[in-house]
């Protein structure tokens, strides 16, 4: 078996494969040739965390794989990531457990690639600000995705903390060649921004329709239990899309608060949510209409997008001789 290691997964996965090798896994799971079922979960009540399975086949990908993620919110602020995983890959036509895979580093750039197809499909062409709403490794992961899709000028990070938005806002200029700058709040962030990245545990709303400018295309990838990113004003008015209806509309710990909370008290209906990225990626439902048109991309996470991020980071292991071997034998 091949194990690759954090450190080895982040330096052999190439963002803009990425991007690629998710617009066929969701095509794969729209067109119904993926398979995804719900993520299940054990619940950690007294730390509010819980450890979720997600097993996942792409045939476009070749690739069977099944992951273990850990979220644990708690563990913001600290050295600990809040999402922790790992992923097995195993050979689609036999069953036999392939490679492991250090799956925090995969999740959090999988995630980000999945929110940059959105915005290649979704933004304006000449959106060029953008507002990262938190300070970790997803906001960090979706600024050096979302520049590989639209012509970023300026960088806009606002969180919790203001020293790790400081902190943040100057290592995405060093590292990017773009200039960034830490904000005071979640509104002066959304101010005039054409693309809004939200990547936190709130439990209150980080985006909020009175802060959001006409023609900004807004991701949220953001997870907690107990609260959500997106205000009911939000989700009302703007279009949104999703990676899959099933999984965004599942209870927990599949779906999503963002998008249960209003259709459970009667702001919307399951109808109002517009599309899959599969279907924008086919055609058989149209994107952006005008101009000033507020999009959405409400993400859940699903298995399809780690099987696809898996299969590149194992072959390209295997195409340098990266990695270690394990016998299990």
């Amino acid at each position: 078996m091949l194990v690759v290691g954090r450190s080895q997964v982040e330096t052999l996965l190439d963002m803009d494969a990425l991007i690629d090798a998710l617009a066929s896994a969701m095509t794969d799971l729209s067109a119904g040739r993926a398979a995804a079922p719900d993520r299940v979960a054990a619940t950690v009540p007294e730390r509010d965390g819980f450890l979720a399975a997600m097993p996942g086949y792409v045939p476009s990908a070749g690739a069977l794989t099944s992951k273990l993620v850990s979220v644990f919110p708690r563990n913001a602020g600290t050295p600990l990531p809040t999402h922790q995983a790992l992923i097995v890959a195993f050979d689609p036509d036999t069953g036999e457990p392939t490679a492991l895979l250090d799956g925090t580093a995969l999740t959090a750039a999988r995630t980000a690639a999945c929110s940059a197809l959105s915005a290649r499909l979704l933004a304006r062409a000449d959106a060029s600000v953008l507002a990262l709403l938190g300070t970790g490794a997803q906001a960090r992961s979706h600024a050096r995705a979302m520049c590989r899709v639209r012509p970023l000028r300026h960088i806009r990070v606002a969180g919790r903390n203001p020293d790790h938005a400081t902190a943040l806002a100057a290592e995405l200029s060093a590292e990017l060649g773009i200039p960034a700058e830490a904000v005071a709040s979640y509104a002066q962030a959304l101010d005039g921004a054409d693309i809004a990245a939200a990547t936190t545990h709130a439990v209150d709303p980080v985006v909020r329709r009175p802060w959001l400018t006409p023609g900004v295309h807004v991701t949220s990838v953001g997870f907690n239990p107990a609260g959500r990113e997106v205000d009911d004003a939000t989700i009302a008015d703007a279009l949104v899309c999703v990676e899959s209806r099933q999984a965004a509309l599942a209870p927990f710990p599949a779906g999503s608060n963002d998008l249960l909370h209003p259709i459970r008290d009667g702001v919307i209906t399951a109808d109002h949510v517009h599309a899959e990225l599969g279907e924008l990626l086919t055609g058989s439902r149209p994107g952006r209409t005008a101009p000033d048109q507020i999009t959405l991309y409400k993400s859940v996470g699903v298995a399809v997008q780690d099987a696809a991020a898996a299969a590149l980071v194992v072959e390209a292991a295997r195409e340098r001789s990266a990695g270690t071997h394990l016998d299990l034998n």
